[in-house]
C-alpha cells in the first residue's frame, strides 16, 4: 500500500502479503524495513539469515536484498518500509555535525545493518508512519527513526564484503533465478551441473560467475541456505537434531554439526537452548 504523496522526497509503504515472494533486487535508495508481523529468511549480498517480527534492517544503494516467507493463514507477513536517497533532505544534510551519528550509519549500511531486535522507541515511532497525513510529519519521523537506532550499540553487519554491488540487469536476471531454484530445491543433492543448466552456463564457467557475483562459492551458498532451514526447525519444532540435519539436506551428522557451528557459532543444540530462553 504506497503512502507517499506528491511532492516529498522520500516514499515509504507498509507490505502487507500472504508470503514474501523470493525477488532478488536492488535500488540506488537506502531501505529502512521493520518486520512487523511473520518470520522467514532474509538474503542480503553474501547473507542468508532468518528474520523475525521485531528486526529492523538499514540496507544502502545497490546492496542486493531479498526477503522471502511461505504462507501462514494465521499470520500473514506485514513489514514498514521506508526508501530514501542520501540526499532526501537536501544536498550536504547528514554532513552537518549535529547529524554525524546519522552519517556514520548511513556508511555503515553499505553491508546492511541489522537491530533484532530494534529499540522499542523505534518500533512506537515506525509504528505512527501510517497514522500521519503530514508530510512534514513523516519526514521527522524517518529522520527521528533514523537519529535513534544511529545511537544504539546494539547493531550487526550483514553481508559480508564480497557481494556485487549493483548488478546489471542480466546478471540479476540469472541470480534471480539460480537463488529462487536452490530456495526450493537445497534440501537435497544439487550439483554444480544442475545448476549452470539453469541460466545455459559451463560448470566451470558458472563457478567463476557464481562467486563473483555473490561472494562465495554455489556449496557455501547452499550450507547458508541449509543450515537457515536447521535454524528454523530447531526453533519450531521438537525434532531430533538428527532429523533436522536429514530434513535440512545433510545425510551425514556430524558435517551438519560441522557447518551448523561454523556459521552459527553455536552447535545446533545450544542454539535451541538460547533462542528458547530468550523467548521465555
Amino acid at each position: 500500500m504506497p503512502g507517499t504523496p506528491d511532492g516529498t522526497t522520500f516514499k515509504w509503504f507498509i507490505r502487507r502479503q500472504a508470503a514474501l515472494d523470493f525477488s532478488w533486487h536492488f535500488h540506488q535508495e537506502y531501505e529502512l524495513t521493520l518486520i512487523t508481523k511473520g518470520a522467514g529468511t532474509r538474503y542480503v549480498g553474501t547473507s542468508v539469515q532468518p528474520y523475525q517480527p521485531g528486526d529492523l534492517v538499514l540496507l544502502g544503494p545497490d546492496l542486493p536484498h531479498t526477503f522471502a516467507s511461505e504462507p501462514d493463514p494465521e499470520c500473514p507477513a506485514e513489514a514498514t518500509v521506508a526508501q530514501f536517497r542520501e540526499d532526501f533532505l537536501g544536498p550536504g544534510f547528514f554532513a552537518l555535525p549535529q547529524f554525524s551519528d546519522i552519517a556514520a550509519l548511513l556508511a555503515s549500511a553499505t553491508r546492511g545493518v541489522l537491530f533484532s531486535p530494534a529499540p522499542a522507541r523505534v518500533q512506537d515511532v515506525l509504528a505512527e508512519l501510517p497514522t500521519l497525513d503530514s508530510p512534514a510529519a513523516q519526514t521527522i519521523c524517518v529522520l527521528e527513526a533514523l537519529q535513534l537506532v544511529s545511537c544504539s550499540a546494539e547493531r550487526q553487519a550483514i553481508s559480508g564484503p564480497g557481494y556485487t554491488a549493483g548488478p546489471d540487469t542480466a546478471l540479476r536476471s540469472r541470480i534471480d533465478k539460480i537463488c529462487g531454484y536452490l530456495r526450493q530445491e537445497h534440501t537435497r543433492q544439487v550439483g554444480l551441473a544442475e545448476v549452470a543448466g539453469l541460466v545455459h552456463m559451463a560448470p566451470t564457467s558458472f563457478s567463476r560467475f557464481f562467486r563473483r557475483a555473490m561472494g562465495l562459492t554455489l556449496t557455501d551458498y547452499i550450507s547458508q541456505l541449509r543450515v537457515d532451514t536447521a535454524c528454523q526447525l530447531l526453533i519450531t519444532t521438537e525434532l531430533p537434531i538428527t532429523e533436522v540435519a536429514t530434513r535440512s539436506g545433510y545425510a551425514n551428522l556430524s558435517n551438519f554439526n560441522r557447518r551448523f557451528r561454523e556459521l552459527k557459532h553455536l552447535t545446533p543444540r545450544d542454539y535451541r537452548r538460547a533462542h528458547r530462553a530468550g523467548i521465555e
